[in-house]
């Protein structure tokens, strides 16, 4: 790819990370968590993941900025750093963690846009649904990288028409009573955590991009 068809920090690292921040974990998993934690408990689960991520991406940052980054994202960065032996054990993590967040990501859309329509949200139906959207997804992957950051563009400006519609608008649903505790929930608090974490990894999708961007080792610095 020539050199003026890469992208900069907004279109390569920005709208990619952001997407996968603003994502199913915040729209409809996040609920789940309160209801079953409790508003302490999940502020303390926001609390470590959010600590845990930004060291890991002042660690990124550092590493990028130390040397040359090309194209293959963590696993370049991390074999580069500790050594092959090392970056290929983490590498084949980081490929299965990726196919893991990829059916994560699906079954929540597939649960969503399944619900909108009125149709049933069974296994069959998920499945089916998320075969679909994987599909198209991956067509629009390997026409151009280009289309897939323009249809990104497309995917930010409804998230943000729906942050706009939380703040401003209005509903009919009031708590009965606040509900600071968890309620005793057979689901354990590391699930919980488990379950959240993902939210705040979105930086990896702005690193996986590596390839694609005209400057990485400037634009991975935090300052940008």
């Amino acid at each position: 790819m020539a050199k003026s068809n890469k992208f900069g920090t907004f279109g390569g690292v920005f709208t990619p990370s952001i997407l996968t921040i603003l994502g199913v974990i915040m729209y409809m998993r996040l609920p789940m968590i309160i209801g079953q934690a409790g508003l302490w408990a999940t502020i303390g689960i926001i609390v470590i993941a959010h600590i845990i991520s930004v060291t890991t991406g002042l660690s990124v940052s550092s590493i990028a900025t130390d040397k040359k980054v090309k194209a293959g994202g963590t696993y370049y960065i991390i074999s580069r750093s500790l050594g092959l032996p090392i970056g290929g054990t983490l590498g084949l993590a980081l490929f299965v963690g990726l196919s893991f967040s990829v059916s994560l990501y699906l079954i929540g859309f597939a649960e969503s846009f399944l619900g909108f329509w009125g149709f049933p949200v069974n296994i069959d139906n998920i499945r089916i649904a998320g075969s679909l959207i994987l599909l198209t997804v991956t067509i629009i992957t390997f026409i151009s990288t280009s289309l897939a950051i323009k249809t990104q563009y497309l995917i930010m400006g409804a998230i943000a028409l729906s942050l706009i519609s939380i703040f401003f608008g209005s509903h009919e649903f009031t708590p009965t009573e606040p509900h600071f505790f968890g309620k005793g929930s057979a689901v354990p608090l590391m699930v919980l955590f488990g379950i959240f974490f993902p939210a705040v990894t979105g930086f990896e999708a702005g690193v996986s991009m590596s390839g694609d961007l005209k400057d990485p080792k400037s634009q991975y610095q935090p300052e940008q």
